[in-house]
């Protein structure tokens, strides 16, 4: 029997975050953390909102999956989002100690592994999961806002 909550299911809800994102003009990009079957925290960008650099969607929403846990480590947790996070996500990440990150398309140009290992040593990492969508999400944004 497939688990309903398996990688896939929890991309699609990182991807539900990054269409609430490109739906408030924001960069489309949205994050979840989860523990086993549980969602801690969700977030998508939130720049433009906040008037913020830092408001990224993994940092969303690790610091609502950390308020959720009482606690700023996350070694059993695992991050859905929809695009490879960048150094200053990754710094975060590495900090939290999270257990895996899980991204969909990489980002060639801004994305952490370009630069080298950056997550914390424990922390597993794969990247690829909707690629295609979350790039055509990225695309289309992007398109819209240069107006082609």
């Amino acid at each position: 029997m497939l688990n309903p909550f398996d990688d896939a299911h929890w991309m699609r809800q990182a991807f539900q975050q990054a269409l609430a994102a490109r739906d408030a003009g924001e960069v489309p990009v949205g994050a979840v953390v989860v523990v086993g079957q549980r969602l801690l925290g969700k977030g998508h960008n939130l720049t433009e909102r906040l008037h913020d650099v830092t408001a990224h969607a993994e940092m969303q929403a690790i610091t609502a999956a950390a308020h959720d846990l009482g606690g700023k480590y996350l070694t059993e947790a695992t991050l859905y989002v929809t695009l490879e996070p960048c150094v200053m996500c990754a710094g975060a990440l590495y900090w939290t100690q999270i257990g895996r990150v899980v991204w969909g398309a990489h980002d060639p140009k801004r994305g952490f592994s370009r630069v080298g290992p950056l997550l914390h040593p424990k922390t597993r990492f794969e990247g690829g999961l909707m690629a295609q969508e979350s790039a055509d999400l990225l695309q289309a944004f992007f398109r819209s806002k240069r107006g082609r």
